[in-house]
């Protein structure tokens, strides 16, 4: 996804938003949990995370992004109902065709009540942030920066193929999210999350829509920050309210803190705006670091090794007490 400061305006209230605005370092007063964790396997999720980066970078037209979308594909077929996948072209931003998959997992697919849950699986091509400059042409393995989100809908999925929620499931993994334009390049256009803007023009299943979305997107530092995503408040301020209170009387708001950060130009937004479904972007974001995310973001060093199961369960646990209450 594109730095946070840059921000597509669709309204006139952008204008008055602050990208320098400062965040809260986290509450004073950290909550004990008031509600029951339902299961979450922080440790598989972790391992799912790690079976995606073990492929290597997974960049569109490689062998290991053949290689990791058959491997996604035969997970979903064991946890889900229904898979299907959508094969399409992408046009990136140096004019490359990008073969490209968004593969989805649905649960109960008969229920009309439905929940969307998605994260890109594709990974960055080029390192563009790397403190190297030799490493700056490099794809990156981008275990944080796709494979976290992705690693831990897998393991929900595997969780809910047990014990159904009330509401049908759909799990999405967008594809070529990550093939946008390299640092201190402005093209016009919108070359970022390619596959959510497909998906979202052409939905796996004939008008499609669902009650509200939660995408994942870099979910697995080590004490991650997850503040409320400027577009996730503008579209769905009662989902983001949702999660964050749901977090919070589980014990997690030293993960979820109450308070507004910048604007993410990431696949909800395309879902939001073409597919008109109110959908939020659980993302962790990083005032200290220069880039508005963790220095490990589109370098070289976002691999295994900066990967936190315990983060990951947070999250997972958090979404699997948000479909109970359902």
């Amino acid at each position: 996804m594109k730095s946070p400061f840059t921000i597509i305006i669709i309204s006139l209230s952008f204008l008055f938003f602050s990208c320098g605005q400062k965040q809260d370092k986290g509450q004073k007063e950290q909550p004990q949990a008031t509600i029951s964790a339902p299961a979450f396997d922080s440790d598989s999720a972790f391992a799912f995370v790690k079976a995606q980066t073990d492929f290597g970078p997974r960049t569109p037209n490689s062998e290991a992004h053949d290689q990791c979308a058959a491997w996604l594909v035969a997970k979903l077929q064991a946890y889900c109902d229904t898979v299907y996948v959508q094969h399409f072209t992408a046009t990136a931003y140096d004019g490359k065709q990008l073969k490209s998959q968004n593969i989805i997992g649905s649960l109960d697919p008969d229920k009309t009540v439905r929940i969307l849950l998605g994260s890109h699986w594709d990974s960055r091509p080029m390192a563009d942030h790397d403190a190297l400059e030799a490493n700056r042409d490099k794809p990156i393995d981008g275990a944080d920066d796709g494979a976290s989100g992705v690693g831990v809908l897998l393991e929900l999925a595997r969780q809910l193929q047990k014990e159904r929620p009330n509401v049908g499931v759909d799990i999405i993994f967008f594809d070529s999210e990550d093939y946008g334009t390299p640092s201190g390049v402005n093209l016009p256009g919108d070359w970022w999350c390619l596959g959510s803007q497909y998906w979202a023009q052409n939905p796996h299943v004939k008008d499609y829509t669902a009650k509200y979305g939660i995408l994942l997107d870099m979910v697995g530092a080590p004490d991650a920050k997850f503040y409320h995503e400027y577009f996730s408040g503008f579209f769905a301020q009662d989902i983001v309210s949702k999660v964050w209170g749901t977090a919070y009387r589980l014990g997690y708001g030293s993960y979820f803190i109450n308070q507004q950060a910048h604007p993410i130009t990431d696949d909800h937004y395309y879902v939001n705006k073409l597919a008109h479904i109110p959908m939020i972007d659980i993302i962790h974001q990083d005032n200290t670091s220069g880039t508005g995310f963790r220095s490990v973001w589109h370098t070289t060093h976002d691999n295994i090794d900066n990967i936190d199961a315990k983060t990951l369960g947070v999250v997972g646990t958090t979404l699997r007490a948000v479909l109970v209450s359902e």
